[in-house]
């Protein structure tokens, strides 16, 4: 009998040519595609590139822009702003955004102050009651998010004028001058010289919170969690991460931040007043937009948000210099928002 073994068909294998095609054409890049490349892996990239042609370009423009005396001012002006802006990025990396940022400040602002001058507590116990109000706020506005599901826009806008009002109602409209103010509440104000730039205590503090906030996003397990719950809260709670204990821990953080911003402000000018700072949230916003923080969370740096602060410092200075009106001033930040959140989302269609 005889047997015969049948081997199955197998299709033809494709040709080794079509393949290298093939991957030829989905690997291929283009100049624009690896600059989108580089920008969606460094954030600050950006902002580095447009502060630097910034400077070039109004130091060009006019000779005091570079004088030691008018960096200085720069610098001064940004210690608030860019405090004000650490909080506002926590809050956008989750997805978020918070209105109510410089209303929460000049209340605890004029806590601080007042608490001090006019019911005579001791400086420090006055700076541990505006960090009471911030934690307060912060905490308010977190339960608000993760209790309810509001969103964070319309919560922090309903919010923004509740702390208005409080503190209108808490100072009766009052401002408290420095000099009535212990010496510890003023001291963010002093100056000391370094390379001919004055700088302030407050810009010191500033700095060291970016440091402090940069290494705690970086390299720890609630950074990563911050990150993960901006990119996809829903993917973040399948991980077994605590989405509403993150998001509310992110809202006191910024409260404690921005009551060190109300101690950096009162330095600043020397003052605290119920009218000073109220619109400080929309630098803020301006600030971290701008630094290359995506407002749809999940991507962007501290240090990005400072380079934007310097970018909306450097632009106004530079612009007053030029002697453009105020207007026009803030015509150029709103062009610069528009171009900023532009950029971010061709960034975002990078392919993975």
């Amino acid at each position: 009998m005889e047997f015969t073994v049948s081997h199955p068909k197998t299709e033809p294998a494709p040709a080794t040519g079509a393949l290298d095609l093939a991957e030829e054409f989905l690997d291929r890049t283009t100049p624009l595609t690896r600059i989108r490349g580089a920008l969606h892996r460094y954030p600050a990239l950006s902002p580095a590139i447009v502060l630097v042609l910034s400077v070039i370009v109004f130091g060009f423009l006019n000779d005091r822009f570079l004088n030691p005396a008018n960096l200085s001012l720069i610098t001064q002006q940004v210690a608030v702003v860019g405090t004000l802006a650490i909080a506002q990025t926590l809050i956008i990396l989750t997805a978020g955004i918070d209105l109510s940022i410089g209303a929460v400040m000049v209340l605890s602002s004029m806590v601080i102050a007042q608490s001090t001058v006019q019911a005579g507590v001791p400086a420090v116990i006055g700076l541990l009651l505006g960090l009471i109000v911030g934690l307060a706020a912060g905490a308010f506005n977190g339960w608000l998010v993760t209790r309810f599901k509001l969103p964070p826009f319309i919560v922090t806008l309903g919010t923004l004028n509740v702390f208005v009002a409080l503190t209108l109602l808490y100072s009766s409209g009052a401002t408290v001058r420095g000099n009535d103010m212990p010496a510890l509440l003023t001291w963010t104000g002093e100056t000391f010289n370094i390379g001919g730039v004055n700088f302030t205590v407050g810009v010191v503090m500033m700095l060291v919170l970016y440091v402090a906030i940069s290494f705690i996003l970086s390299k720890t397990a609630w950074g990563r969690h911050v990150y993960a719950v901006g990119d996809d809260k829903e993917s973040a709670r399948l991980a077994g991460i605590r989405v509403n204990r993150v998001l509310m821990s992110v809202y006191l953080a910024a409260g404690a931040i921005l009551a060190v911003g109300a101690w950096i402000q009162i330095g600043r000018t020397n003052a605290a007043s119920p009218n000073a700072g109220v619109d400080l949230n929309l630098d803020s916003i301006t600030a971290v937009v701008i630094g290359g923080t995506s407002l749809f969370g999940g991507r962007g740096t501290v240090w990005g948000t400072l380079l934007g602060a310097l970018i909306v410092g450097v632009f106004r200075n530079g612009l007053s210099l030029a002697g453009l009106d105020v207007l026009w001033q803030t015509f150029a930040v709103g062009v610069l928002i528009i171009v900023a959140v532009a950029v971010d989302q061709w960034i975002r269609k990078v392919r993975k």
